[in-house]
């Protein structure tokens, strides 16, 4: 009877423990699903130029997306000026998330491309930047994983701020 209670006793401690492990699992921080639902949280953001205007996308962008609009979430709004535009010199801090809201020709929202500084995590890429592009109903068209490889060559070119182009493309 004993041995009998020692089992069962062990059975329940093994599965309370199996329970508590997995419950306590997160999802990565850059995680598709993660940086998703990110996407969808406009409030506590600071638009380029301080201005919510959906832009007609500039003969440089690599969007097939007509329009845009660029927000800042607290961390990445503090590297704007008083004008709203990225100030000259950044690099953005840990946690920093910029969001491009994408447009179609009637102005219809069509989806989100990120950048997400979050140094050290598995989809960083050697800047720390997460880089990930989704439908507005969160279908991946540019994923996490791939680490800014549909997204660098553009990003990186002449007077990109910490891979930032806007004032390049809306000076």
């Amino acid at each position: 009877m004993k041995k009998n209670i020692i089992i069962v006793f062990l059975v329940i401690s093994i599965f309370a423990i199996t329970s508590t492990v997995q419950s306590c699992k997160k999802e990565a921080t850059g995680s598709d699903k993660d940086l998703f639902d990110k996407s969808k949280i406009t409030t506590g953001y600071t638009y380029y130029k301080l201005s919510t205007a959906i832009l007609n996308k500039t003969s440089g962008s690599g969007h097939s997306d007509a329009k845009l609009a660029t927000r800042y979430n607290s961390e990445a709004a503090k590297d704007l000026d008083a004008n709203g535009k990225v100030k000259a010199g950044t690099v953005f801090a840990e946690n920093s998330l910029i969001v491009k809201e994408l447009y179609d020709n009637s102005s219809t929202a069509t989806g989100y491309a990120i950048m997400y500084k979050k140094t050290g995590d598995v989809n960083a890429d050697s800047k720390g930047w997460v880089w990930a592009v989704y439908s507005k109903d969160g279908i991946v068209k540019q994923a996490a994983s791939k680490k800014g490889s549909g997204c660098i060559s553009c990003h990186a070119g002449a007077g990109n701020i910490d891979y930032s182009l806007m004032n390049v493309s809306f000076p």
